[in-house]
């Protein structure tokens, strides 16, 4: 319909957990047994249509000397966007399980038509890397090569196991300066402890799908992110958590490193504490809140942001080159509503400053405080041209947004983004890096004999469950011992290292099989686990490339003359092996192998 005014929007809906103030923030004590109140809202806007594009397009607002059109109506559910190497834009629908190839080859700012290229259920994520397309689903990451017409080949499938979705089924993917693939992976729920490490992460892959590992973790939902041109860092735009009150949490903008975790489920925002979920047992909120990374900027709560693009093109003014926008699409949890636009993070000198508003008008309000929508903005990409193109899934539109004032840009070539993400040199296992104070090695016994076939179960894809173990006592004066699991036949890194435990109390010599991922373990009380390669807490199971011969797996046990190496848990196996140097009274390993079967 043409008219916001004589509209009827359903009624608004308030959930009251406590008796609380006007506004919807925290109150009261944080903490294991937490004593909080908290308001919450769901606050829906309609959607409205307006079928003349003239309209529609003067509802909504653009800095002085932008324009917006509209590229291509009718699409249904369009979601991410991408540019091709020709300039061809394409568009993902999720809702219809599809690539839309939307070609504009007279140049009149508007598409030809739409065109299906592929299609897979719930295809969601698109990125270019030259003449090839990798498209990503809730489970699978597809290849394909871009035909001279801008169609695709046949789809091959090179990742079939990315976790299940839940909540956050949308996954998105981008080709990194490091010539990896990497892959957001949202959490399944608003907040609870995930059983897999591989969800509320950004995971990071080779482009032929045989190896992957998390990247950085403890992200909700980071559909948005990309890289700064000119530092070649990493930024995402990370999903607050709802029913925290309608200005709790912010929408974060995180500088996104290897190994780092981010806060996701136990803090929020700039080291706030969830009241509603405990880490496990042994770690305060202040603990988890001191090992995460806080946000580099905040954004209005419950905005929904979506995907994120650096500006690299030449058509705007030269204040916007090196900027990011963001799509924002829009709150169903805030009074009054937020999201619904398009932001802008103004870059200086390549570090993120302040947001601002760049399309507004999308959402709406009449006199009697009813709000509905004209958009939900989910994609945004550059064009060839320098135009911003914006996607709204709601009413099936892609706009376009140019410039039409006089300062422009100067055009530049462009560089390749640096890569920032160093590989770790390659190094021996643990037992030949550690000196024994004693020469007498530990004997050590597993679930299988040594140099024979780990069992399937112990595996990534069997049950990937630790064995059991079980070692004799080390020498007088042992006070606690670490297992460090390495793989030295992996290509990168080398070894991978699947186990890291250590402060395991010195009356312990045996390990029960499945032992618990959590950093601190109950039973044996006090065991502490670190990092594996593959990015997780605790055990990993082997999982070689296809292909590769059989590798070996040394699991190595030490003795240590002290109670405790000092050190958190989730240390990096380096910073285990730093604390361990000359308290190693004695060592011993036992090695197993394992190969990759191609699946019949």
């Amino acid at each position: 319909m043409d008219t916001f005014k004589n509209l009827r929007l359903p009624a608004c809906a308030l959930l009251v957990l406590l008796p609380a103030s006007a506004h919807a923030q925290i109150k009261g004590e944080i903490g294991r047994a937490s004593d909080v109140i908290i308001e919450g809202s769901i606050l829906e806007p309609v959607k409205l249509q307006i079928n003349d594009e003239n309209k529609l397009t003067g509802l909504i607002k653009a800095p002085d000397g932008f324009k917006v059109d509209v590229f291509a109506r009718d699409l249904v559910n369009p979601r991410m966007l991408a540019v091709s190497n020709a300039g061809i834009l394409y568009v993902t629908r999720r809702a219809v399980g599809d690539v839309v190839m939307l070609k504009d080859v007279d140049g009149d700012g508007k598409a030809d038509g739409a065109e299906t290229v592929a299609s897979r259920p719930g295809m969601h994520g698109i990125a270019f890397d030259g003449d090839k397309v990798f498209l990503v689903s809730i489970h699978d990451v597809y290849t394909a090569d871009v035909k001279e017409d801008g169609t695709f080949g046949p789809l091959t499938r090179i990742i079939n196991d990315l976790p299940d979705a839940g909540q956050h089924a949308n996954r998105t993917l981008g080709i990194g300066p490091d010539d990896m693939l990497y892959i957001s992976s949202g959490s399944t729920c608003n907040e609870c402890q995930e059983d897999n490490p591989e969800n509320a992460a950004l995971l990071r892959a080779s482009k032929d799908g045989k190896s992957r590992t998390i990247f950085a973790s403890g992200l909700r939902n980071t559909i948005g992110f990309d890289w700064e041109p000119t530092s070649g860092a990493l930024y995402g735009v990370d999903h607050g958590i709802d029913w925290l009150g309608d200005d709790v949490q912010i929408e974060e903008l995180n500088l996104l490193e290897q190994g780092k975790k981010y806060g996701w489920p136990y803090v929020y925002g700039k080291s706030g504490l969830n009241p509603h979920i405990d880490p496990p047992e042994g770690i305060s909120l202040q603990d988890w809140a001191r090992q995460s990374s806080e946000p580099l900027l905040g954004y209005t709560p419950h905005s929904a942001p979506m995907q994120m693009a650096f500006y690299d093109g030449n058509a705007f003014p030269e204040d916007y080159r090196g900027d990011a926008f963001i799509a924002m699409r829009g709150s169903w949890n805030r009074r009054p509503p937020s999201g619904y636009e398009v932001v802008r993070i103004d870059f200086e000198n390549g570090k993120p400053v302040a947001f601002e508003r760049f399309l507004e008008g999308f959402l709406l309000q009449q006199e009697n405080g009813k709000y509905g929508y004209l958009g939900r903005l989910t994609g945004v990409a550059v064009g060839m041209d320098g135009a911003l193109f914006v996607a709204d899934d709601s009413n099936g539109i892609v706009y376009r947004v140019h410039y039409e004032g006089r300062q422009k840009a100067s055009a530049e070539n462009a560089e390749a983004i640096p890569n920032v993400v160093a590989e770790k040199p390659a190094s021996k296992i643990a037992l030949d890096l550690i000196e024994a104070k004693e020469a007498q090695a530990i004997a050590f016994r597993s679930a299988f004999a040594a140099d024979q076939p780990i069992p399937l179960q112990y595996s990534a894809d069997g049950d990937n469950a630790s064995p059991a173990l079980e070692w004799e006592s080390g020498p007088e004066g042992t006070k606690s011992y670490v297992v460090i699991v390495d793989d030295p036949d992996a290509d990168k890194p080398k070894p991978f290292t699947h186990w890291v435990a250590y402060d395991i109390p010195g009356d312990v010599i045996k390990l029960r099989e499945g032992m618990s991922g959590t950093p601190i373990l109950q039973e044996p009380k006090g065991l502490k686990q670190g990092a594996n390669s593959m990015g997780s807490i605790g055990y990993t199971g082997p999982k070689p490339p296809v292909g590769d011969p059989a590798h070996h797996y040394h699991f190595q046990v030490f003795a240590l003359d002290v109670e405790t190496l000092g050190i958190d848990p989730g240390a990096m196996r380096e910073d285990v092996l730093k604390a361990m140097a000359g308290h190693v009274l004695s060592k011993g390993e036992i090695v197993g192998t394992f190969e990759q079967k191609a699946a019949n």
